[in-house]
């Protein structure tokens, strides 16, 4: 028996303090997200982080909550029942696909089992990043082992590093941002924020940047776009330490000081939208960018469940599975 696993970020219960200082208690204790000592970041995340974080966290959490719950896992959903779907019609022998969350629930170590439970001996996990990093799809490569490391019979085990510039995604990025286009009008600059990470780890190895600007410049290539008609940025920077630039704020800024009055956005490394693309992009960013002088903003939405990136997807899932069907 075939089993998927698709893994993604994950997400709190609910907007409330409580409900996210469990959440960011594990999400910021994860090695892979802080380097450094354990010792003193345990001192810093127990004594200030998880004291002042989720207060204004959960503010932010319920400006994006839905009747269906967090943005993030009713998408990730959808993305499941269409992956299912897909791929049982595309394989034509029956898969198991289940979803896993790196932090919160339904979490790595449910999905995992309930495969094993359902007779699955063949094993992909797909982490939903486009681009690799240590900080995100090692980690899902960690909480894989982690489980399988206890276990006395364990699946054949595949994994997908990344698809930074898979031709289906790539398309499919291009479709959107034509159909936005189409629909709403072209704005002066698109503007392509991805989530950063501290310039240090980059600096040591990790090549997160590098996957990043190639995504960029092949969506650029696909949309027939100059150079100077659009940016790479990066967002969602957490602590002192510098992480990687340009930053997202930052760059709207200038933008709008610059004299562009019309730009777009969009968030190529998210494969789902949440809090980080609609909180951070669509409402906070955009009214740094009409302060500083910007008169239209207009957030192109990241490929959730559309057709064309379940088929990508689905494609990709395919080529990964060859031998095995």
């Amino acid at each position: 028996m075939l089993g998927i696993l698709i893994a993604n970020l994950g997400t709190p219960d609910e907007p409330t303090p409580e409900a996210l200082r469990r959440y960011l208690g594990e999400f910021l204790w994860d090695p892979r997200v802080v380097e450094g000592s354990r010792p003193l970041w345990w001192l810093a995340l127990n004594g200030v982080v998880l004291r002042t974080r989720p207060r204004k966290s959960a503010e932010a959490y319920s400006k994006v909550w839905t009747e269906q719950g967090s943005p993030l896992l009713a998408i990730s959903l959808r993305q499941l029942d269409a992956l299912r779907t897909a791929l049982n019609q595309r394989l034509g022998a029956p898969v198991e696909v289940r979803l896993g969350m790196r932090y919160g629930k339904p979490s790595i170590a449910q999905g995992l089992q309930e495969l094993l439970d359902a007779g699955v001996q063949r094993l992909l996990v797909l982490p939903l990043y486009p681009q690799y990093s240590a900080t995100t799809t090692a980690s899902v490569f960690d909480a894989v082992a982690a489980i399988f490391s206890k276990a006395r019979d364990i699946p054949a085990l595949r994994f997908v590093r990344d698809y930074h510039a898979d031709n289906g995604y790539i398309e499919a990025l291009a479709a959107s941002v034509r159909e936005h286009w189409q629909a709403r009008g072209q704005g002066e600059r698109l503007v392509l924020s991805f989530h950063g990470i501290p310039k240090e780890y980059a600096d040591r190895g990790d090549p997160y940047p590098q996957e990043c600007h190639a995504t960029a410049a092949r969506l650029a290539a696909a949309l027939d776009l100059p150079a100077e008609r659009w940016n790479v940025t990066f967002q969602s920077r957490f602590g002192p330490r510098e992480w990687l630039q340009p930053y997202t704020d930052k760059t709207l800024e200038a933008l709008a000081r610059d004299g562009i009055r019309h730009i777009d956005l969009a968030c190529p490394g998210f494969s789902a939208d949440c809090l980080e693309t609609l909180e951070e992009n669509a409402m906070t960013n955009r009214e740094l960018f009409f302060a500083a002088g910007g008169e239209r903003f207009e957030y192109i939405p990241c490929l959730n469940d559309r057709a064309d990136h379940i088929q990508a997807l689905t494609d990709l899932i395919a080529r990964e599975l060859g031998g095995w069907l």
